[in-house]
């Protein structure tokens, strides 16, 4: 049997209306920035909208929208380029930075060979404190309204530095 092709507008409409203008948001910002978006149905996940750079044929992307097992509202940035906005960083709201310190630390740091070979880690300061954070998951946010402009940057700031 095919599989399905989704477009933005049936992930849109399972998104609680209170985030509908974000995810928008995002959706708009990134295809005016030439990449493509992706809907997906996964067993971890369920829905999901990602997206990729279009000359580029990996799957690392640059976000994703999902929900995750408790039905939380999630964004994973893959902030590959974190160290060329780190004044941005410093300037996260205080839940935003608590759940960066809530992410897995990256084995990379402790035992290299322990991590697979394409791993970077991320490893960054925020207000003087040392992050060292799995690639996957450091900058994996519970969207909330108050925390939405500061996911807008933070995605500004990664589409620009992969110009």
């Amino acid at each position: 049997m095919p599989r399905a092709k989704y477009q933005f507008e049936d992930f849109l409409v399972t998104v609680p209306d209170i985030y509908q203008g974000f995810v928008t948001q995002v959706h708009d910002k990134l295809l005016q920035a030439n990449y493509k978006a992706k809907m997906t149905v996964t067993k971890s996940t369920g829905f999901q909208l990602a997206y990729h750079q279009q000359q580029i044929k990996t799957t690392a992307g640059i976000v994703l929208i999902f929900f995750n097992r408790n039905d939380q509202f999630m964004m994973r940035l893959y902030g590959k380029n974190h160290q060329q906005y780190l004044a941005e960083l410093n300037q996260l709201s205080e839940s935003l930075v608590q759940q960066i310190d809530n992410a897995d630390d990256c084995v990379k740091f402790v035992n290299p060979d322990k991590c697979w070979t394409g791993c970077i880690g991320n490893e960054f300061q925020i207000n003087d404190k040392l992050y060292q954070k799995c690639m996957v998951n450091c900058f994996e946010f519970a969207v909330t309204t108050a925390d939405i402009p500061d996911l807008m940057q933070l995605i500004g700031c990664e589409s620009q530095a992969r110009i």
